[in-house]
């Protein structure tokens, strides 16, 4: 366990982007080149860029299905269509042979040219029939339609905005900002919302005018209009309510392993990622099963033990004989790669928690892979966190408001978490007892977790309290959430909560795409096909949650696959230290130099985001380690890549770009 890799594949290129000038104006040739180059870290393998009247796409390429024959931008027989496709169509060969049934003929062995096919004999409706993770553009140059879509989880980002006569769109941000026409600046209402929910509300991002489209939307740009729509949504009106727990597991076992089967689908090599957890073990059961190679997997320890999995880990690694790699992670590795972190994520994060995966997903390229399946997705589609066991003993109080289980069931939340298990009883119900206070009961489930964040806010400068003052997070949230969300139960109004937000919006993207595809590694997720989303959904919450015993039919439908000790072990879930990452633990006391520089009074005037009196008063807590819970953590990470975001797309972009272009490869242009 833990021997050094040596790298097999060379850090080029992958990603997409464009420009469709609506005025039908020439779009200039080096500005897709410039905009492809920004994302140059999400792939080693092709570039290219499609230019014709009005319009650019550009694409870069990670090559894990047909190597030699996907190149891209790819045009349909005539030219009259052109893709630039980001991700995998996991079902691409069963569409590909109906395709060819009813007369179609395939130049490459590609998913793309799959995709195209299906626009081709669909139109928008093309969606519908894949099975994948992506982000692509397909442009119409007869009807003059830019046609953009998102997969139905977020797994893929998709981003886009309006500069003065053009739409351009990217699979990140910092390709937008390659034309000097967009304007770079924060939102502070987006701010507000991360400083609640942990992310924005879709399609806000931190930055003014720049939109994600969110997961599950398609988007048509035709005549000078702007049209997005949803194609595909999450709905938990249970249904099969007849269905025993034995059919739903059965059916679900069936559906995981028809969906790593898919997953696997490669010519290059596939591992998997070991948290030491239940899901990772399934996940990577079902490949073993599936596969004849011997199985690499990748792992996380920590030398600070209140974190670290490892020996849970190699429980999962012996019982499953896979060829194991771990990077073992300190305090000072987490603090030198956090300002990467946020280059990459492009937005401020609340947690350190994406660092160690940015570290992972090294390790995991450099020992020659590019693809890699995880177990992300299983805690919000089967009951897995404790916010539901919060949701569920919460309807219990209420019911028995004077029963004498209360302090012993509220002892079983957040068992882990050792600050919160040493406080009073009392505390523990003041905190998980929430009520509504006036903001709409179907959020109840989440108001201890957001009330604690947004208090993050107090640090904000007297500037930023005044403009967004009067702004009311929660009401904008009920504006948007779908008609039915009001007929679900408790618990699965939760489930929506954290899996059409924090999934994508966090999970997805700062744990997820940020960190792997910043070392061209792509990350497949079988719980996250939506075959297995739509059997969760339907499935009644007793079946996920039995008791306080979170994804209990996941338990009873995979005990055959992993070590005995799982089934019956609670969720621990993935966290990393966060304020001893910067200034250290004991007498090993150390601040980077750019925490130092980014957190002084003068900096932080200087941007005006934050009281610099209050984050001073905070950094001497975290200098003398009296930083211990979880609100001075959160406010602690939040102000500081806060900063990061400020320092690197608006006080230091171009200097940041040139890091990124100087050891660009040459761009074909078609």
């Amino acid at each position: 366990m833990g021997r050094a890799c040596q790298r097999h594949f060379l850090t080029d290129m992958c990603g997409i982007a464009g420009i469709l000038n609506l005025d039908g104006a020439t779009v200039d040739p080096a500005l897709p080149r410039r905009m492809i180059r920004l994302v140059r870290h999400r792939g080693p393998d092709d570039s290219g860029v499609h230019l014709e009247q009005g319009i650019g796409l550009a694409h870069a390429r990670l090559s894990v299905i047909d190597p030699a024959g996907g190149g891209q931008p790819m045009s349909n027989d005539d030219g009259s269509l052109w893709i630039t496709f980001n991700g995998e169509i996991f079902n691409y060969l069963e569409l590909r042979e109906e395709l060819i049934r009813k007369g179609h003929r395939f130049r490459t062995r590609s998913d793309t040219e799959v995709v195209l096919r299906l626009y081709e004999v669909y139109g928008e409706e093309c969606v519908q029939y894949c099975n994948g993770q992506w982000a692509f553009a397909i442009w119409d140059s007869r009807n003059r339609k830019l046609f953009l879509s998102r997969d139905r989880l977020g797994i893929v980002p998709l981003f886009y905005t309006m500069s003065s006569r053009s739409f351009l769109f990217a699979s990140e941000i910092k390709s937008i900002f390659a034309d000097s026409a967009v304007r770079r600046e924060l939102d502070m209402v987006a701010l507000d919302e991360l400083f609640t929910f942990w992310t924005m509300l879709p399609p806000r991002t931190i930055f003014k005018g720049v939109r994600e489209l969110p997961p599950g939307h398609s988007l048509s740009v035709e005549n000078n209009d702007i049209r997005v729509r949803p194609y595909w949504r999450l709905d938990y009106r249970a249904g099969m309510q007849t269905t025993s727990a034995e059919e739903y597991g059965e059916r679900l076992g069936e559906l995981l392993w028809d969906a790593t089967r898919i997953r696997l689908r490669s010519d290059v090599p596939v591992g998997s990622y070991l948290s030491g957890g239940l899901d990772s073990a399934v996940v990577t059961a079902l490949m073993k099963r599936l596969t004849n190679a011997r199985l690499k997997t990748f792992s996380i320890a920590f030398e600070d033990p209140d974190f670290d999995e490892s020996p849970f880990q190699k429980k999962v690694v012996d019982y499953l004989e896979t060829e194991h790699h771990e990077v073992r992670c300190s305090y000072q590795d987490i603090g030198r790669v956090f300002p990467e972190v946020i280059w990459h994520t492009e937005k401020p994060i609340l947690r350190t928690a994406p660092a160690p995966l940015y570290l992972l997903s090294s390790l995991a390229r450099d020992c020659g892979h590019k693809v890699i399946l995880a177990g992300e997705g299983a805690d919000e589609m089967l009951g897995g966190y404790d916010i539901f066991k919060e949701a569920k003993i919460r309807q219990f109080c209420d019911v028995f408001p004077d029963s004498k289980m209360r302090p012993l069931l509220l002892k079983r939340l957040y068992p882990y978490l050792r600050t919160l298990q040493s406080v009073p009883d009392s505390y523990r119900r003041a905190f998980f007892h929430k009520k509504s206070n006036g903001h709409s009961p179907a959020f109840v489930s989440h108001l201890p977790r957001w009330e604690l964040t947004g208090r993050i806010k107090l640090f904000f400068s007297q500037a930023v309290k005044a403009e967004i003052n009067g702004r009311q997070v929660y009401r904008d949230l009920e504006q948007i959430l779908p008609e039915n969300y009001f007929e679900w139960d408790g618990f699965s109004q939760a489930q929506y909560l954290e899996t059409f937000y924090l999934l994508p919006g966090y999970i997805l993207s700062s744990q997820g795409d940020r960190m792997s595809m910043a070392h061209s590694v792509e990350g497949r997720f079988p719980f996250l096909d939506h075959r297995v989303v739509e059997l969760a959904t339907a499935m009644p919450p007793r079946f996920k949650m039995k008791a306080l015993q979170e994804k209990y039919i996941l338990r009873r439908a995979t005990a055959e696959l992993v070590p005995p000790h799982l089934i019956n072990r609670s969720k621990y879930p993935y966290r990393a230290p966060d304020a001893k990452s910067f200034f250290g633990d004991g007498p090993r006391r150390f601040a980077d130099e750019y925490v130092e520089e980014l957190l002084s009074p003068n900096r932080i005037q200087a941007d005006g985001i934050f009281n610099p009196v209050a984050v001073q008063k905070l950094v001497d807590k975290a200098r003398t380690g009296h930083v211990v819970g979880a609100r001075d953590n959160m406010a602690l990470v939040g102000i500081l890549s806060t900063q990061l975001v400020i320092e690197k797309f608006l006080r230091n972009f171009d200097r940041e770009s040139r890091h990124e272009t100087d050891r660009t490869a040459n761009t074909s242009i078609h």
